[in-house]
């Protein structure tokens, strides 16, 4: 029994030891981790998405933004791209999302088929 307990309080010790190195490493490493934070892109923390205003007609270069892929991209990844965003704003999957936003995605898929699109 009295070993058990000693056991359990070496353990515990053992596990704030170990805490505390781990805390003040961090301090260390803070300005390392907020440079290299400041030196990801933008949109790795903004989901991807484009949240920009639109332009009356719209562009190859905003449909991209709007999808997530370049403007130069195949049919492949604009195919992927637009079920993954169709997917994730289903109004059957979540009553809450903004079903009005559909026909936007649409319109940024068909972008890239035609040649020229007036929203």
């Amino acid at each position: 029994m009295a070993s058990t307990v000693v056991a359990v309080g070496l353990t515990i010790a053992a596990a704030g030891f170990a805490g505390r190195y781990v805390l003040q490493t961090m301090k260390h490493m803070e300005p390392q981790v907020k440079q290299a934070i400041r030196s990801l892109p933008k949109c790795a923390f903004s989901g991807g998405y484009y949240r920009g205003g639109f332009e009356p007609k719209m562009t190859k270069r905003e449909a991209a933004l709007i999808l997530g892929v370049s403007p130069t991209a195949n049919k492949g990844k604009i195919r992927d791209a637009h079920r993954r965003i169709m997917l994730l704003n289903h109004p059957d999957k979540d009553g809450k999302k903004i079903a009005y936003c559909i026909p936007l995605y649409d319109l940024s898929r068909s972008r890239f088929e035609k040649k020229s699109f007036s929203c």
